[in-house]
């Protein structure tokens, strides 16, 4: 299996590559975005399309400067082949799309594009391709402002406005993300250790050290997981060890949750305790993912009640085998 490469590793060959593909993607993206808003947006719509044009005029111009440096060949090189480089959230695929959420996409896809072309400028020793990158980071620049007016019934924010939002989006990339991830994780997977044990010895201390070991050892894994994944250099997603360190708190919390009610001595009573703390920790996350993830409250609450209840029951049988 091959390692991923660091993106200072890179030839300026391969990051006029990678540059065409995010362009291509990113029309791509804004097409179906488009397709999917016309009829009920189609002024959102519209401007959707003058940006799908735009970035396959980007993806035509960084092809042509790679004809003209480099040759015809141009190397066949994946994101995924880059550490931390940008990632797309399928969006698209989801079943309902509103303006709202595509608009909150399409900011954020600008945002990182443009940190991207930035980096890959001040990185390159080509003056013809880094003049080239430059020119490429002020059109996404202006695409932000125009990313901002995507939703027209929306009044038009001020420069205090549009800095409260960037704030915003970086709070959610930097910690929302890493600490949502981390508590789903903490209090989902350490379910069936817990009530498996806890089912199986029918001793609140056994139950207790059980959970205690799994929390801390999730939250060590999935800390150094999350740090480990991405640099944060093109994504913009903040300092790795900062992400790691929320995301293995957070997993860490959530499974210490439903594990401090094993310290009552009442076998029973303590299972009665955990399984209220557990209702409570499926409703934070499903609230935290309405209100930070854009995603239906109920969507949401079914997707995190399901997969906790399924790894709840697998304990609870396990435990009583």
């Amino acid at each position: 299996m091959r390692m991923a490469k660091s993106f200072s590793d890179l030839s300026p060959s391969e990051v006029l590559a990678l540059a065409i593909s995010l362009e291509e993607d990113d029309a791509r993206i804004y097409g179906d975005f488009a397709a999917r808003l016309k009829e009920t947006y189609p002024d959102t719509a519209k401007m959707l399309e003058t940006m799908r044009d735009e970035e396959k005029t980007h993806a035509a111009r960084l092809i042509e400067m790679h004809r003209r440096r480099y040759g015809d060949m141009i190397p066949y090189i994946q994101r995924q082949n880059v550490k931390g480089f940008i990632t797309r959230k399928p969006l698209w695929l989801a079943r309902t799309l509103s303006v709202p959420q595509v608009r909150s996409m399409v900011e954020v896809m600008e945002a990182e594009s443009l940190r991207f072309y930035q980096t890959a400028a001040k990185r390159s020793n080509d003056l013809v391709v880094r003049a080239l990158l430059d020119d490429l980071a002020a059109i996404e620049q202006g695409h932000e402002t125009l990313a901002a007016g995507l939703q027209q019934d929306l009044k038009e924010s001020g420069a205090a406005g549009r800095e409260e939002e960037t704030a915003r989006r970086l709070f959610v990339l930097q910690v929302i993300q890493p600490g949502l991830a981390g508590l789903m994780d903490g209090s989902v997977s350490t379910l069936a250790p817990v009530f498996a044990a806890a089912y199986a010895t029918k001793d609140s201390g056994d139950a207790f050290l059980v959970g205690l070991a799994a929390s801390i050892g999730a939250g060590i894994s999935m800390g150094f997981a999350e740090a480990l994944s991405d640099d944060g250099v093109l994504s913009g997603r903040g300092h790795p060890w900062v992400r790691g360190i929320i995301c293995g708190l957070m997993t860490g919390l959530g499974g210490i949750g439903h594990t401090l009610p094993f310290l009552i001595g009442s076998f029973h009573m303590a299972m009665i305790v955990a399984v209220g703390v557990v209702a409570v920790e499926l409703a934070i996350i499903s609230w935290i993912r309405h209100k930070y993830m854009d995603t239906p409250l109920l969507s949401a609450a079914f997707q995190v009640v399901v997969g906790g209840v399924l790894v709840f029951i697998t304990g609870i049988v396990i435990g009583s085998s």
